[in-house]
C-alpha cells in the first residue's frame, strides 16, 4: 500500500523559516510529479510549488522567491524550504506524488497534510 507522509510543519514567527519533507513509502514502481499544495479553513487546496523527476520547478506567484521545492528520486521525498514566512502563509500543507503502483497504475497519492502556523 502506498503511503506519503509528511513532515516538518509547526509555528513560527513572520520572516522565519520551515523546512517541510514529505517521503513516499509502499510498493512504488515510479514516481513522476511531484508537489505541495496547502489549504486554509473554508477555502480550496492551492498548488504551491512543483517539480518534475529531472528536476524543472515551478512556483505559485505568492511563494516565489521565498520557498524552494526539490526532491531525491532515490529515497522518493519531496521537500519545500520555506523562507520568509508571513502570516499568510499559515495552511496546511499537502504533499503530493503521481507515481506508479504496483498493479503498473499511475494515480495521484495526497499525505495526510501538515500544519504550519505564522504569527505576526
Amino acid at each position: 500500500q502506498v503511503q506519503l507522509m509528511e513532515s516538518g510543519g509547526g509555528f513560527v514567527e513572520a520572516g522565519e523559516s520551515l523546512r517541510l519533507s514529505c517521503a513516499a513509502s509502499g510498493s512504488i514502481f515510479g514516481a513522476d510529479v511531484m508537489a505541495w499544495y496547502r489549504q486554509t479553513p473554508g477555502t480550496g487546496r492551492e498548488l504551491v510549488a512543483t517539480i518534475t523527476p529531472g528536476g524543472q520547478t515551478k512556483y505559485a506567484d505568492s511563494v516565489k522567491g521565498r520557498f524552494t521545492i526539490s526532491r531525491d528520486n532515490a529515497k522518493l521525498m519531496v521537500f519545500l524550504q520555506m523562507s520568509s514566512l508571513k502570516p499568510e502563509d499559515t495552511a496546511v500543507y499537502y504533499c503530493t506524488a503521481h507515481l506508479r503502483d504496483s498493479t503498473s497504475r499511475w494515480q495521484d497519492y495526497w499525505g495526510q497534510g501538515t500544519q504550519v502556523t505564522v504569527s505576526s
